[in-house]
């Protein structure tokens, strides 16, 4: 696994994340209206990595888990679940939704199941990127957190 610390996005990397997103095919347009709290993993202080919670109250809208295709399969995406998890439980998230298109296999192994988008809790699905941005061929999924 290369050199890697994680931490709270800082002001002047946002269009690094946004380069990650957007490089990634995962949905950008909201970013500037939206309250998202990014994580981003770092190599040499440089974000190879990157995961948003958009907060509902007592449930997050997990958003956008990227790596650089050049380091995934090397434990970053999991360790990114796992500080947006803490993270979510410090905020007052019991719930955490997420919207994927071509990650639920990954998500699932990390305790997430499948659920109706209609379940997720209505707050959540008012958010722009349930609304819009994401697909209604998105498989939507849920974690209940301890």
């Amino acid at each position: 696994m290369p050199p890697m610390n994680l931490r709270n996005e800082r002001p002047h990397e946002r269009d690094a994340v946004r380069s990650l997103l957007i490089g990634a095919a995962l949905p950008v347009a909201d970013l500037d209206d939206t309250r998202v709290q990014f994580i981003v993993a770092t190599d040499n202080d440089e974000p190879v990595g990157a995961i948003g919670l958009e907060s509902f109250g007592d449930a997050g809208l997990l958003r956008s888990l990227v790596v650089r295709p050049a380091l995934r399969g090397t434990g970053i995406g999991g360790r990114l679940v796992d500080a947006l998890e803490s993270l979510a439980r410090e905020s007052g998230c019991r719930q955490l939704i997420l919207l994927t298109q071509t990650a639920a296999p990954f998500f699932a192994s990390r305790g997430y199941r499948v659920i109706e988008r209609d379940a997720a809790p209505a707050n959540v699905r008012s958010a722009e990127e349930f609304r819009s941005l994401c697909p209604a061929s998105a498989t939507c999924m849920t974690k209940i957190l301890d």
